[in-house]
């Protein structure tokens, strides 16, 4: 079809546009965020319906329009199945595809990596069998996504006097967007968090090693050392993002229960 296209895509958002029709935002294989409207939708009987769900990555063929595209056709890759029986998994599966909504472009030139990332991301959360797994694959996206958005962490040197900073104990500055060894920290006052060089390296390992790659770090992880690492990450990224985060109040509520 002349002015159609076909593309992959994940489900992040959407919005009623009239009683059955829904407009979707999705990012998507080859052209990064895309908006497409969903005729029929809401409609009971309609081909689209479930596959028009949130967290729903699908092939897809759309129509091109003036100002939205039209969905026209839409096959299941994956509906991440356990994360829809799992209230946490609901929780950082919708973490994750807002960070890539806040962050993600139209024609995005990384939209390949990104998109997979996502859907790597989304699925190791539904196959997660325990909550540092889960924790994991999210921190995983944390490091990665911020290397794709231009805001990767500086976690060898020394943001002050560049010095290399090796087995010693050093701080976190999220405004500068990397570590200061301890001397300088006492000259710099902005926020800081105390950083070990054990977290520091697991930082490091988790930013370069393949997403599907189970090392000695991940191994050894605890729940404990998972989430202080996904909090650190998540206040960086909020802080590089204009946009804000409503996800990130879900989460804090539902752990504040756990």
């Amino acid at each position: 079809m002349q002015n159609s296209f076909v593309t992959d895509a994940i489900n992040l958002k959407s919005y009623n546009l009239s009683e059955s029709d829904k407009i979707i935002v999705m990012y998507s294989k080859d052209k990064g965020l895309i908006k497409g409207v969903a005729k029929g939708a809401k409609k009971p009987k309609s081909k689209l319906g479930a596959r028009m769900d949130l967290l729903v990555a699908n092939t897809l063929m759309l129509h091109k329009g003036k100002n939205l595209d039209t969905i026209c056709q839409a096959d299941v890759l994956n509906t991440f199945r356990k994360t829809r029986q799992d209230l946490d998994k609901i929780f950082y599966s919708m973490y994750v595809t807002e960070v890539v909504h806040n962050f993600g472009t139209e024609e995005d030139p990384s939209s390949e990596i990104i998109y997979d990332l996502l859907y790597k991301t989304l699925n190791s959360i539904s196959e997660a069998n325990s909550k540092v797994d889960m924790l994991l694959a999210v921190i995983k996206f944390q490091l990665k996504i911020m290397v794709e958005t231009g805001f990767s962490i500086e976690l060898d040197k020394c943001l002050k006097c560049h010095k290399d900073i090796k087995d010693e104990t050093m701080m976190f500055v999220p405004n500068l967007g990397g570590i200061i060894c301890s001397e300088c920290a006492t000259f710099i006052p902005l926020n800081k968090k105390q950083m070990p060089h054990k977290l520091r390296d697991f930082f490091k390992h988790m930013s370069i090693s393949d997403f599907d790659e189970k090392s000695e770090y991940e191994l050894k992880a605890n729940e404990k050392v998972c989430n202080v690492t996904f909090e650190v990450l998540k206040e960086y990224i909020e802080l590089k993002c204009p946009k804000k985060f409503k996800s990130t109040n879900v989460l804090a509520e539902n752990n504040a229960l756990t």
